[in-house]
């Protein structure tokens, strides 16, 4: 990601914090699927290690996954939103980071959560983000990810009634797969699903389990 696209995420977040927690903090009450998959997940690195939840933004799935007894800490880009999750987590560690450079040494976490954090990524940022969840990952490390599925890139400059200038990609699960094995991940599982209705935005949702090898 070039500066200029990398200043107008982070401010387009910085703007969105408090409007986002409004819509979204508590969305995961609204999907099933979403807390079984976390609570799978939860099962599998329980007791492992630290886990990071990347692109974190005010904390839910932080909090979800901390409320399973999973010690968890929380990375995102957009100070704003760490803000938001400090204040609303404040028994979970938060700072932000950049996911295309994490200042985090080799090996550091058991594993890693993205829910929908790969999203205002172009495609060869995908493949280097990915890269770096390998790198901080232990081996034997587990990640689970989520994105938008499809094959377009949607510009939005308005969200909530907030302007923002925010490119969002969508993916196909074939193509994420292949970028994660590129990365040195092995694929566990692919999941995807309808859009609940009236809950969220109405693309189909993927899901996958991956471990980087021991």
């Amino acid at each position: 990601m070039d500066k200029p696209e990398h200043d107008a995420v982070q401010t387009s977040y910085d703007i969105l914090a408090e409007t986002y927690v409004e819509h979204l903090f508590k969305e995961l009450d609204n999907k099933p699927l979403d807390r079984e998959l976390l609570n799978r997940f939860a099962e599998e690195v329980k007791g492992s290690g630290l886990i990071c939840d990347l692109g974190c933004g005010p904390g839910h799935v932080a909090k979800y996954l901390s409320e399973q007894s999973v010690t968890v800490c929380g990375i995102d880009l957009s100070p704003a939103m760490i803000e938001q999750a400090r204040k609303l987590n404040p028994a979970i560690d938060f700072q932000t980071g950049d996911m295309l450079a994490l200042e985090i040494a080799d090996h550091t976490f058991a594993g890693l959560v993205a829910f929908y954090s790969i999203v205002n990524l172009s495609r060869g940022d995908v493949q280097q983000a990915l890269f770096e969840m390998h790198r901080v990952l232990k081996p034997g490390g587990r990640l689970l990810l989520a994105f938008h599925v499809g094959d377009e890139m949607l510009h939005v400059e308005e969200l909530w009634g907030n302007p923002i200038n925010l490119d969002f990609y969508l993916f196909t699960a074939d193509e994420v797969s292949g970028y994660l094995s590129s990365a040195g991940f092995q694929i566990e599982e692919v999941i995807e699903r309808d859009p609940y209705p009236d809950v969220e935005y109405q693309s189909r949702r993927a899901y996958l389990f991956a471990r980087k090898s021991e």
